[in-house]
């Protein structure tokens, strides 16, 4: 068994896939995507469910990594923004070597603050440096480095 890919439907995937490609590096994995069809309606439960993206490798897992595949269908309704403690999926993580100079960029790409960098030490593990923050269409990230023991 093995984790393959995490979806976010966007409103703008190639905009999206631009800010996860610009703030964390990830790289396309070709092809770009347009499908439709029954298939598509039987396994979504949609009807004439159309869309378009692509997948991006996420980094620090080289050709065989999992996925972020950012679709936008033709068709989306909106949702109320998410916060941290609500049900569900919430948020997606990356570790970074450098919190503050990967906000800056990710802010610099179209970000929003959620919260502010916050440092914790973990006892018998190490000191954690994180911060939480909506992608420019409002899906919430974390990003953290840690000084292991």
């Amino acid at each position: 068994m093995r984790y393959a890919h995490t979806n976010i439907a966007a409103k703008n995937w190639k905009r999206l896939s631009d800010f996860y490609i610009n703030v964390f590096n990830c790289k396309v994995k070709p092809p770009e995507r347009n499908l439709s069809g029954d298939w598509l309606d039987k396994a979504t439960g949609l009807t004439n469910a159309r869309l378009a993206g692509i997948h991006l490798l996420l980094p620090g897992h080289g050709e065989n990594a999992p996925t972020l595949e950012i679709f936008s269908y033709e068709d989306t309704i909106e949702r109320t923004p998410i916060m941290a403690n609500h049900t569900g999926f919430t948020h997606i993580a990356f570790e970074v070597e450098d919190v503050e100079t990967t906000l800056k960029t990710a802010l610099n790409n179209g970000a929003e603050l959620l919260g502010q960098i916050t440092v914790k030490e973990i006892e018998n593990v190490g000191t954690l440096k994180f911060v939480y923050f909506r992608d420019p269409e409002g899906n919430i990230i974390e990003i953290q480095s840690w000084k292991k023991y």
